[in-house]
């Protein structure tokens, strides 16, 4: 998939398109609906296929106060664009400037003008413009005006849920990990590198791992059941593991990590810079204070057994 980070980076000339236009937080099953069919309509009218996406997100821009953490920060949401066989993505970047621009002159200067639209695929709650004043029915005016058709597409309804990136959000931030996965096709995951120290050097070591810290949605404080991925490509290995997210009362200092112990744990190659993916499968329990160190080291192995359970009805042993 190509990626344009802004108009000026799209090829001259482009050839038309069939476009969607979202933030795709997520990239859920939703989204990959849309996605589908603009790609079918993409390869019957011989056209490019596209994803319209913004960075940062428009209420990290607009209210602050009010920035959602992400489910898939911008460099995970291309990766996972990409893997639907879309053929390009153009990140417009996000300003205040950028906010101000009229339905009209985004219909025409960047639908018609810039990306050649043959078609535009949106959800029905698609807003645009300044003050986001602009919904499906004045962008389907300005296609019959402009030479473009939009194509609305209803949410999809899974398990009595409207799919949207902000209730998928409230799910994982509730703990609710087998429902966001269905919602969003896969198990929820984060991409990071590992925290500085610990075991880190020419080789991972020991089987405990820390994410760097994170910046975007976890689910909430407690112990999962989790896969960790490390490294990219053929190279990559992949571990069975249990994750505590939280701050670890029972130590005194308290202070936030996300720290996976590897259950089928051999030494693998690994840097501060070395990509990982943590999947979480399942929540274990909350976190909470033990009276001692021997304590939580009993629960740890009642934690384990619970994930090796789930790891061999899922078939991962």
């Amino acid at each position: 998939m190509n990626v344009y980070r802004s108009i000026g980076d799209l090829p001259a000339p482009l050839d038309r398109s069939v476009v969607a236009i979202g933030n795709f937080d997520g990239v859920h099953r939703g989204h990959q609906m849309i996605i589908q069919r603009v790609r079918e309509r993409a390869r019957e009218l011989q056209a490019v296929s596209l994803a319209v996406t913004f960075d940062p997100h428009p209420v990290a821009v607009l209210h602050p106060e009010y920035a959602p953490k992400l489910i898939t920060p911008m460099a995970q949401r291309l990766a996972l664009l990409a893997e639907t066989g879309l053929d390009a993505a153009l990140v417009l970047p996000f300003t205040h400037e950028f906010s101000r621009l009229s339905a009209d002159d985004f219909a025409r200067g960047i639908l018609r003008d810039a990306l050649h639209a043959a078609e535009v695929h949106e959800g029905d709650n698609f807003r645009f413009g300044h003050g986001a004043t602009a919904g499906l029915a004045e962008l389907k005016e300005l296609g019959q005006q402009l030479g473009f058709a939009v194509v609305a597409h209803g949410a999809l309804r899974i398990r009595g849920i409207d799919l949207s990136s902000s209730q998928i959000r409230r799910i994982i931030a509730d703990g609710r990990l087998a429902l966001a996965r269905a919602l969003l096709g896969r198990p929820f995951s984060v991409r990071s590198t590992p925290a500085h120290g610990r075991g880190i050097g020419s080789k991972l070591t020991v089987p405990t791992i820390n994410l760097a810290p994170y910046a975007d949605l976890l689910p909430p404080n407690g112990v999962y059941v989790t896969r960790m991925k490390i490294g990219t490509g053929a190279a990559a290995r992949v571990f069975n593991a249990v994750t505590n997210a939280g701050v670890r009362p029972t130590f005194g200092e308290e202070s936030f990590a996300v720290e996976s112990y590897l259950l089928n744990f051999e030494a693998v190659d690994l840097s501060e810079q070395t990509p990982l993916e943590l999947c979480f499968l399942a929540r274990i329990r909350e976190e909470r204070r033990f009276p001692s160190p021997e304590a939580l080291k009993a629960q740890i192995l009642r934690d384990v057994a619970w994930a090796q359970h789930y790891f061999r009805r899922a078939g991962l042993i």
